[in-house]
C-alpha cells in the first residue's frame, strides 16, 4: 500500500502551495508571490513519498512567473541530502512547469536553484572572522530584524585600492552567494599568491547577502516590504529599503574603485557582465577600464564569455536606481553586474548538474584576476 504524499515548505527559503496531491502522477502546485509584490519564480519544497515511485509535479502558475521565458530548456534541481543538487527532467508546456522524477528515497527536496541557507550565510561570516586579516561590521538591521553584516578584508587605513562586492539583492538568485563563498575562500587563503598580492594594497568590502529577509521568506526578487532592492539605489529609505540605505552610507564613507554586484539570470544560459555604458559620465577612459576587466576575466575562466548578454544602454539612458549604474556615476569607478545562469553555461554544459554551486565558487575564485588587473 502506497504512503500518502506529503509536501511542505515550512523551512528556510521554502516556497510552494499545494493545490492537489492525491495522485502521484498529477501533483498540482503553485508558487507563492513575494510579499507585497507580483514577482514569483523561486520554488523550494520537500516531498515525503516512497522510494522507487515516479512522481509528476505540475506547477500550474508558471506562465505568469516573473520571467516565464526562463522556463524554456530549464531543468529543476533536486537533492536527497541538501548538499548535492542534481538536475531532473523538467518540461515547460501549456503554461505549466512539469517535473517528473523517480524517487530513490522517501524524502527529497526540489528547488529552482541550489539554495544557500541562512545558516550557511552565518557560517560564511564566521569563517571570515576567523582570519586575522578580516573583521565583521554590523551596519544595521533589516525590516524583519536580521543583521546587515559587512565583511572587511585587508587594511582600510593603508589600502591604496577599495573593492566592493555585494550579492543577492534578488534573494532567489542564490548562485550569487555561492560565488561569494568561493571568492572569500580564495581571498582568505594566506598561501594563495594572487590573494597575497591583492591584499598587499587593497581592501575588500563584501556583503554576501544584501537581502536576508527575502532569502529566508523564499522570495524571488524583493525584500520583506516587497521592494526590488536593485531599483532602490537613488533614494533608499529605512522604511522600504534599509538594506540599500545602510550599504550605500558605508560606501559613501569608504569610496569605491571597483564594484561588483553578483546576480543570476533566469533566461540567458551564459555567464556575462552588464556594465554602465548609459550613465551621464561614461567616456572613453571608462570604456577602456571596463574592457580591461572583461579581457582579464576571459583569460581567467572559460566559464565567462562576452558574446551573450543584455543590450547596452544608449548614452544618457542608464537606470540610476540600479546599483551598478548608481555606483559608477557616483564614484567614477569600474562597475559591473555579474550574471550567472539558473540553467547551465551552454559553452561548457554539464548534463547532470548544470550550472552548480561548485562552478559558481570556481567563478568566484577566477574573478580575483580581473580585479587584480583593474587596480594595477
Amino acid at each position: 500500500m502506497s504512503q500518502p504524499i506529503h509536501i511542505s515548505c515550512q523551512f528556510d527559503s521554502g516556497n510552494i502551495e499545494v493545490i492537489n496531491s492525491e495522485s502521484e502522477d498529477n501533483i498540482r502546485l503553485a508558487i507563492r508571490n513575494d510579499n507585497n509584490s507580483d514577482f514569483y519564480q523561486w520554488f523550494h519544497f520537500k516531498v515525503h513519498g516512497q522510494s522507487d515511485q515516479n512522481y509528476r509535479f505540475c506547477i500550474e502558475n508558471a506562465s505568469d512567473a516573473a520571467y516565464a521565458a526562463g522556463w524554456e530548456d530549464y531543468q529543476a534541481v533536486a537533492s536527497y541530502d541538501r548538499e548535492t543538487w542534481f538536475r531532473v527532467d523538467t518540461d515547460y508546456r501549456d503554461g505549466q512547469l512539469i517535473i517528473e522524477h523517480t524517487h530513490q528515497h522517501e524524502v527529497i527536496y526540489y528547488a529552482y536553484f541550489a539554495p544557500y541557507s541562512y545558516e550557511r550565510h552565518l557560517d560564511l561570516l564566521q569563517f571570515c572572522q576567523s582570519s586575522p586579516i578580516a573583521k565583521l561590521e554590523h551596519l544595521g538591521s533589516t525590516l524583519d530584524g536580521r543583521d546587515m553584516t559587512l565583511a572587511i578584508i585587508g587594511e582600510p587605513e593603508t589600502a591604496q585600492n577599495i573593492v566592493w562586492m555585494i550579492a543577492r539583492q534578488h534573494p532567489g538568485e542564490s548562485m550569487a552567494e555561492w560565488l561569494v563563498e568561493g571568492f572569500l575562500q580564495k581571498l582568505l587563503d594566506d598561501s594563495d599568491p594572487m590573494a597575497r598580492q591583492l591584499l598587499s594594497n587593497t581592501v575588500f568590502y563584501v556583503v554576501p547577502n544584501m537581502n536576508p529577509d527575502g532569502s529566508v521568506r523564499g522570495h524571488l526578487r524583493t525584500n520583506a516590504a516587497g521592494a526590488n532592492l536593485n531599483r532602490e539605489w537613488l533614494e533608499p529609505t529605512m522604511d522600504r529599503s534599509p538594506e540599500v540605505l545602510l550599504v550605500r552610507q558605508k560606501m559613501q564613507a569608504t569610496g569605491v574603485d571597483v564594484f561588483l554586484d553578483i546576480h543570476g539570470d533566469e533566461a540567458i544560459p551564459y555567464n556575462f557582465l552588464a556594465s554602465c555604458e548609459g550613465i551621464p559620465s561614461y567616456n572613453d577612459e571608462r570604456a577602456a577600464s571596463q574592457d580591461k576587466f572583461r579581457q582579464a576575466f576571459l583569460e581567467s575562466s572559460p566559464d565567462f564569455q562576452i558574446k551573450h548578454g543584455y543590450p547596452v544602454a544608449e548614452p544618457g539612458q542608464a537606470n540610476l536606481t540600479m546599483a551598478t549604474t548608481w555606483v559608477a556615476e557616483t564614484f567614477g569607478c569600474v562597475s559591473f553586474t555579474l550574471e550567472m545562469p539558473f540553467k547551465d553555461n551552454l559553452d561548457l554544459p554539464d548534463e547532470v548538474f548544470g550550472w552548480s554551486p561548485e562552478r559558481c565558487m570556481r567563478l568566484g575564485e577566477a574573478i580575483c584576476y580581473p580585479i587584480l588587473k583593474s587596480i594595477q
